[in-house]
């Protein structure tokens, strides 16, 4: 029986995926569980209207994560942070943080989109990636200045 998945099946298929499957495994699993729908004419013509207002919903998300990483990029967040004598400061700044300071700023990101790839634990300006949507990534500059 072919059939239509309507969600990912480990080692069986992906979403929007058309496949082949024996009937017993398609109308006792997939179908009773949700997994997938019997593949016919009219789900098939469904399934190419979903792709198409996935790719459409896609390009929109993609163009306003573009137009947020330009605003971010200008931004500069500065953090006040107690020293040692060497200007080592006591502890690092973490994605939290910045978070927040980007939530003062205006800004609702995600602090599991921050990637700090060297820990932020000396003076100076370090560039720190944000993930915005799929393949646009912004870098804002963060400076850690002695309180």
């Amino acid at each position: 029986m072919k059939v239509i998945f309507l969600k990912d099946v480990k080692k069986q298929g992906k979403k929007n995926e058309i496949k082949e499957v024996s009937d017993g495994y398609a109308t006792n699993f997939l179908i009773k569980n949700g997994y997938a729908v019997k593949y016919t004419k009219s789900s098939g013509n469904r399934l190419e209207e979903e792709i198409e207002n996935d790719r459409i919903n896609d390009e929109n998300k993609t163009k306003e994560a573009l137009k947020l990483k330009e605003k971010i990029e200008k931004e500069k967040v500065v953090f006040g942070v107690q020293t040692g004598k060497d200007g080592k400061v006591f502890g690092t700044v973490s994605s939290k943080q910045i978070c927040e300071k980007l939530g003062q700023l205006g800004y609702d990101i995600d602090k599991k989109k921050i990637m700090i790839k060297d820990s932020l634990s000396s003076l100076g300006c370090f560039n720190v990636d944000i993930e915005l949507y799929k393949k646009v990534v912004a870098k804002v500059k963060v400076e850690l200045i002695k309180k």
